[in-house]
């Protein structure tokens, strides 16, 4: 029999949000580790509010919508106010009730704000990180170490002498002609993001405005340790694997592997002062260049093992990128980049601890 088709206008429901949600959805999963990383973080938390006045946006509430806003690729956060309105799902895991009201873009940008201040995303990361280490998924002797380049918020119009004033015509965007002419970091800046630096990953590559996102990664479950974000330029991936590299624990002797743009002698030298094994990958000999790698290193099992679990780190930027939304920034200034890539970071170990750990629903 044909069902009929009418229109439900009911104001009341009996059925809670818990039980609209499977017991086998991901999320189920990724709120577990969530809410155990934000409960170490609720002493941090209480040092960032004063204690009279209005209730803020309750700053666990924040986060777990920023991890939605990464999980779901969700483009800007006017629209993840506007899903978290009708979307019952980004409502139980947020931890909003149905009749409950969401917040404002703009009140959401203000308190991200605060969060910012306090360097949150910095402790969310190193939260999670810590309950990978208590079920014992991190390695401590084999790392990766690699660096991305993070399109910046900023065209190449913005990117203007530092001494000329900006055009008086021509409107808000004015036509500009810029072929031809030399232009560098030092006698040019982006009017748009005046940290972003013009950068070209390779000779004969396009130039594009950005930063430069590293990582360092572990070797046994392909987790991000550390993570940060340098202005662009010749020498900012190795320096960056330098100073993630001295952040490791211990003083045992460990291994990091690393691509060929790492395979300097500078480089694998300051690695072995800092009794660190360089598994770098080989450069190709030429007449103008060799490799700072010899047999003494690729002559052992462990060399072959690592490059080959190096490879792992381009998941994770693969993923930052694409699901993350971070292949074009969508925020503006130094700092505030190093916080979103963090905090993205932190959302890519989660997603892969969902599947590692297997947490029941």
């Amino acid at each position: 029999m044909r069902g009929a088709d009418e229109q439900s206008g009911s104001m009341f429901s009996y059925v809670s949000l818990e039980d609209r949600v499977p017991p086998d959805h991901p999320l189920r999963a990724i709120r577990q580790i969530t809410d155990r990383a934000l409960e170490r973080l609720s002493p941090q938390f209480g040092t960032l509010y004063i204690h009279f006045g209005r209730p803020s946006v309750p700053p666990e509430k924040l986060l777990r919508a920023l991890l939605l806003q990464a999980l779901y690729t969700v483009r800007s956060e006017r629209q993840l106010m506007e899903q978290l309105d009708y979307n019952l799902l980004f409502r139980w895991f947020v931890g909003l009730g149905i009749d409950d009201a969401v917040w404002s873009p703009t009140t959401f940008s203000k308190n991200r704000d605060r969060l910012l201040t306090g360097d949150i995303a910095a402790a969310f990361f190193e939260a999670v990180l810590l309950h990978a280490k208590t079920e014992q998924l991190l390695s401590d002797d084999h790392f990766t170490v690699d660096g991305t380049l993070l399109k910046a918020w900023a065209s190449h119009k913005s990117f203007q002498p530092r001494d000329q004033d900006p055009p008086s015509a021509g409107g808000s965007n004015p036509t500009r002609d810029f072929h031809g002419q030399r232009r560098c970091n030092d006698t040019h800046q982006s009017t748009t993001d005046p940290d972003a630096r013009l950068y070209r990953k390779a000779r004969g590559r396009e130039a594009h405005l950005g930063y430069l996102g590293h990582v360092l990664m572990e070797h046994r479950s392909g987790l991000v340790v550390n993570a940060t974000v340098t202005p662009a330029d010749g020498h900012g991936e190795r320096d960056a694997a330098v100073v993630m590299i001295e952040g490791l624990p211990g003083q045992h002797r460990v291994t990091v592997a690393a691509d060929k743009a790492y395979d300097t002698r500078d480089f694998v030298t300051n690695l072995r002062d800092m009794h660190v094994t360089p598994h770098v990958a080989q450069y190709a000999e030429s007449p103008h260049r060799g490799s700072a790698i010899d047999g003494r290193t690729t002559r052992h099992p462990g060399y072959t093992i690592s490059q080959q679990k190096r490879k792992l780190v381009e998941q994770s930027f693969g993923w930052m990128k694409t699901v993350g939304g971070l292949r074009q920034l969508r925020h503006r200034g130094g700092r505030l980049v190093t916080w979103i890539f963090t905090f993205t970071a932190a959302a890519y170990n989660i997603v892969r601890m969902r599947r590692l750990l297997a947490v029941p629903a």
